[in-house]
């Protein structure tokens, strides 16, 4: 990712503060207590799906487990509870786990409407999102205190995909689980340090939309997604 202008806007920063700016001699600051990193310390992942699931239960979403091998009949299992017009990322995770054989086999047989992400069709993409009863993403980060999945978007997994059908199914790599927002954000930074490529839209989603602004009162599916289901895969 390319950064625009940051030098002149540095420079603004350190005008507006009343003196230069430091280009050297700067250490990030070594804290005495850090007990965001003591949270689930010591889990393993079974540890920490145990606690996603019962954290799931919480924020009203179904947590599923399956095999890779077993994937594609959760999957169909899931999606026929909630409707049969699906929309989905360009994601090289949907052939790895089969998933693009079963979407290709539901909608020859005519069970399924199955639209892919297309960047070249962008409006297109968005009605289909609107009238879709699920939208289907991979997680590339899951957060085990909150039940929060983490999405990178690009050109190929648009952000209405989690955001605009009726009801959203996250698939959960076993191997994506953090214990929280600490573990999420240091992988992240550590992505940036490395030089790899990291979309200006990642988004964090913990289940159904939930609003409780007004007088306190929970309503879930108020601005997104009414339902929401997690599919826990354990990888290949």
């Amino acid at each position: 990712m390319s950064i625009h202008n940051r030098d002149s806007f540095l420079d603004q920063v350190a005008e507006k503060l009343g003196r230069e700016r430091r280009r050297t001699g700067v250490m990030r600051p070594r804290w005495r207590h850090t007990p965001q990193w003591k949270v689930f310390e010591g889990d393993d992942r079974d540890d920490l799906s145990d606690r996603l699931k019962e954290q799931c239960g919480r924020i009203h979403t179904q947590l599923k487990r399956s095999t890779a091998e077993r994937l594609p009949r959760v999957m169909d299992e899931t999606i026929r509870t909630f409707g049969r017009s699906v929309v989905i990322g360009d994601d090289p995770r949907f052939q790895e786990y089969g998933l693009d054989e079963y979407f290709q086999q539901s909608r020859e047989k005519g069970e399924l409407d199955v639209h892919v992400w297309d960047p070249a069709r962008d409006e297109e993409n968005i009605r289909f999102a609107e009238k879709a009863d699920v939208g289907i993403t991979f997680s590339d980060i899951t957060l085990a205190e909150s039940g929060t999945v983490v999405l990178f978007s690009d050109n190929g997994k648009g952000r209405s995909i989690s955001l605009l059908p009726r009801t959203y199914i996250a698939i959960l790599p076993k191997s994506t689980i953090v214990p929280r927002m600490s573990q999420a954000t240091r992988e992240i930074h550590q992505r940036v340090e490395r030089g790899e490529a990291i979309p200006s839209c990642i988004n964090f989603i913990s289940g159904p939309s939930n609003s409780a602004d007004i007088e306190m009162n929970l309503i879930v599916g108020v601005h997104g997604p009414v339902q929401a289901a997690y599919i826990l895969v354990e990888d290949r």
